[in-house]
């Protein structure tokens, strides 16, 4: 749904018109995926059959382009219009000091979308943006890979299969999405499919520090990505699918992408695991009486899916499969406090539709976000305290380690 000026508000206000506002925002913090990129290095797997070549990139792999670039710094813009509305951010001057805090993963996509959506945030005030040193892992985006949390790698693989009934449950059930990117692939000669045939399973990492799956949906899922990638970059519709696909089309095949977090980031163990360090940033956010008015967390689908697992939340914006995260999408948290200082969460997730983000158009959705478990009351809002019981219940333990440098194994999307 497009926010309306209306609806903009930093209150919820009763009949009256001289009432008192009874909950005020006082803080937002965004969970965000780095905007459009290029294909990543075997997202697309080796040995995936197609009827033609694949269309070229402006840029090179992984990388953010400059259609992604404008995509963020727009999307910035109307988030300012939210903040501005609700007092968090001025209209016109820069934001003092310490108001706004953005944080990046250390990846080059993360890093260049944190600095186009500053840009976009506040235009020439060289807001600063943070990020740990290229060589190193931040536990925030990679706990795992970081080693900071206690991961047990045989616990997590029965933990998702518990969820998911089993790798070869998952993949039948993604049975007419498969045949459809058969379709769009158009690979010849026709056999069992276009992709690379792998035995449906997920082990232990050779490292016992996280889990490798393979089968249909690793290696479809890529591949449905780069589609949708191809129609938000705005490429020519005939190399879109090699105009085999639509937006309908585009929405079922994400699916296959979505299912790929049915293994990774939603499972109860992984998401405790995998939002360890990231919830208790956001909780530590929340908490600080001295906080920043707006924290922005600049990371990947992984990110957001696990945040959303971890509340146990569905992530639905138009456009796009359940949990299929949008490029540019987040997680918008809203703090707010009533008259008495009593203090309140309430949750939303914003997004841009692959029309809008194709044709460069400035409409964003912002779909509410309730938390279950969580009395809700008026406008969504959840008490604080309860938000903080809840969330910090559903997190991984953590594990006595340091930040370590990042290594070859494969890093989120």
């Amino acid at each position: 749904m497009l926010i309306v000026a209306a609806a903009l508000g930093t209150l919820v206000a009763s009949s009256s018109a001289t009432a008192r506002p009874l909950i005020v925002v006082d803080q937002a913090i965004l969970v965000m995926r780095h905007g459009i990129r290029a294909p990543l290095a075997g997202e697309v797997p080796d040995g995936t059959r197609t009827g033609q070549p694949w269309p070229r990139w402006s840029v090179a792999e992984s990388r953010i382009t400059d259609h992604g670039k404008a995509a963020l710094m727009r999307v910035a813009e109307e988030d300012r219009r939210r903040f501005a509305a609700q007092g968090l951010i001025g209209t016109t001057r820069c934001p003092a000091a310490g108001s706004v805090t953005i944080h990046t993963n250390t990846s080059d996509r993360t890093i260049v979308s944190g600095m186009a959506y500053a840009q976009g945030l506040a235009h020439g005030c060289s807001l600063a943006v943070h990020h740990l040193p290229l060589d190193r892992v931040d536990p925030i985006f990679e706990p795992l890979r970081a080693g900071t949390t206690s991961f047990d790698a045989q616990a997590a693989i029965a933990s998702i299969n518990r969820n998911i009934g089993g790798m070869q449950a998952l993949a039948a059930g993604h049975a007419s999405d498969l045949a459809l990117l058969d379709g769009v692939l158009a690979c010849s000669p026709r056999g069992s499919g276009c992709a690379p045939e792998q035995e449906a399973q997920v082990t232990a990492s050779r490292d016992g520090k996280g889990i490798d799956l393979a089968g249909p949906i690793r290696t479809t899922s890529g591949i449905a990505q780069v589609l949708l990638l191809q129609y938000v970059e705005g490429l020519p519709l005939q190399s879109v699918g090699w105009g085999r696909v639509d937006a309908a089309k585009l929405r079922k095949l994400g699916a296959l992408h979505a299912a790929l977090f049915d293994v990774f980031t939603r499972p109860p163990y992984m998401a405790a695991h995998q939002a360890s360090s990231l919830g208790r940033d956001v909780l530590d956010t929340l908490a600080a009486p001295d906080g920043p008015q707006l924290r922005v967390l600049m990371g990947h689908d992984t990110n957001v899916t696990a945040l959303a697992a971890v509340l146990r939340v569905d992530l639905t914006a138009p456009g796009y499969a359940t949990n299929d995260v949008a490029p540019g999408g987040a997680i918008l948290i809203e703090r707010g406090h009533d008259p008495s200082g009593t203090r309140y969460v309430r949750m939303f997730y914003r997004t841009q539709s692959p029309r809008a983000l194709r044709t460069g158009a400035r409409t964003v959705d912002r779909t509410p976000l309730p938390v279950p478990s969580c009395t809700q009351g008026r406008n969504g809002w959840c008490s604080l305290a309860k938000f903080t019981e809840l969330l910090s219940a559903n997190l991984g333990p953590s594990a006595s380690a340091s930040v370590r440098p990042a290594s070859a194994r494969s890093a989120p999307r």
